[in-house]
């Protein structure tokens, strides 16, 4: 059977090919997922899913089968924004196509992995692959905003709670099984604003975050991991003040952190770690996880602490050997497995919820945000050829065959 589901995904080569340019043809930033939703939805209805949903925060879901095992694989449909137009060499939104090559925004991250999982749909209805499984396809929104809201929703609120989700994020067609989780962190000074002419009438709230930026730099170097996901690490990537003129002393100050999070830390611990640092406390700096709360293209807005825990499938779990029999079982050859370095979807999945994930996706994870961003016709055959097999191959693991 392995052999028809390959032979299969290269008959479909063209479909889906075609399928991602129209796609990337359709812009889809975060929030602004109406019209790339509308277009999955009409390949679905093509295709021949059992159902589709558009539920209420604007996710897609796709459903094939109505047995007891729920498994989900998931692709965000939004995308970040183009950036400065002169770093393209091609337009970003036609999907251009040259030498099995496809070139455009989201094309790798990750428009490509939703176009792979419709198709394996695709074959595991022209095959008559349905089993005692119900498997959801799933194109999630606001991603690239805040990783995991999404199915954030789709557990808590849609209720729908899957056995297993494969989340098909770029991984070069390697076998993922985790990555650091992050927290996004802000630490604020308050100083007196005076003329800037005498600024010993008011206290500096810049100069009270200067010793505080040394500290957190240090403390970058003292961060610890274990070795297959690696270390925390925390770095500023914003700074900003207040002053009621450019003629005067700021009275306050934030600065903006990107902690990414081990497998030991948690969300009480990283904030301790700043807390706790001498600067922070001789200038009485207060240390804020943030919240986001940004409407959905539906208009819903579900707020959640931008709090993304990590998360590690073990080695030995079946879920994991599902996934290297697969790839074993369709190309002759051990797959590579490792982990991502950047978060994903899984973060709620199995970082908040404890649900298995495994990752496999088209594409190479360098190219995802820059200009050049692309993916082989070749990684969509094959992710195509592995998700349709995947679901079958787990209900063998699950009997024990």
């Amino acid at each position: 059977m392995l052999e028809k589901i390959l032979a299969e995904a290269k008959k479909n080569e063209r479909q889906v090919a075609q399928f991602l340019r129209d796609v990337i043809a359709v812009k889809s930033i975060s929030s602004q997922e109406g019209a790339v939703v509308q277009r999955i939805k009409e390949e679905m209805e093509k295709i021949g899913f059992d159902e589709i949903i558009i539920d209420p925060m604007g996710n897609i879901l796709g459903r094939i089968g109505k047995g007891k095992h729920i498994i989900a694989m998931d692709a965000h449909i939004d995308t970040v924004d183009v950036g400065n137009p002169e770093n393209w060499t091609i337009d970003p939104f036609k999907g251009e196509e040259k030498d099995g090559i496809i070139y455009g925004r989201g094309a790798c991250d990750m428009k490509g992995a939703l176009a792979a999982i419709v198709y394996g749909g695709k074959i595991i209805k022209d095959l008559g692959l349905e089993d005692d499984y119900t498997l959801y396809v799933v194109g999630s929104v606001q991603e690239e905003d805040c990783d995991g809201l999404c199915w954030q929703y789709i557990i808590n609120e849609d209720k729908i709670i899957p056995e297993v989700v494969v989340i098909t994020e770029p991984t070069n067609l390697e076998v993922y099984r985790g990555h650091r989780g992050r927290m996004e962190i802000e630490v604020r000074t308050k100083g007196i604003s005076c003329h800037g002419s005498a600024p010993e009438r008011g206290v500096n709230a810049v100069y009270k975050m200067g010793p505080i930026i040394m500290d957190i730099e240090k403390l970058n170097e003292r961060l610890g991991g274990e070795p297959f996901l690696g270390k925390g690490t925390v770095t500023i990537s914003d700074i900003r003040a207040t002053t009621p003129s450019l003629c005067a002393v700021a009275d306050s100050t934030t600065i903006h952190l990107d902690r990414r999070l081990a497998a030991s830390d948690t969300l009480e611990s990283a904030v301790k770690e700043i807390q706790d640092l001498p600067s922070v406390q001789k200038a009485g700096a207060e240390v804020v996880v943030l919240d986001y709360a940004v409407p959905s293209w539906k208009g819903l807005t579900y707020p959640t602490k931008k709090y993304f825990p990590t998360w590690l499938l073990p080695e030995n779990h079946p879920v994991l050997s599902t996934g290297v029999k697969a790839y074993e079982g369709l190309f002759g050859e051990k797959p590579v497995v490792s982990r991502w370095v950047f978060s994903t979807n899984g973060v709620a999945i199995m970082g908040m919820h404890g649900i298995p994930c495994i990752g496999f996706g088209p594409g190479n994870e360098i190219y995802a945000h820059m200009a050049t961003e692309q993916i082989p016709v070749e990684h969509l055959v094959k992710a195509s050829a592995w998700y349709a097999a995947f679901p079958m191959i787990y209900l063998k693991e699950k009997a024990g065959k």
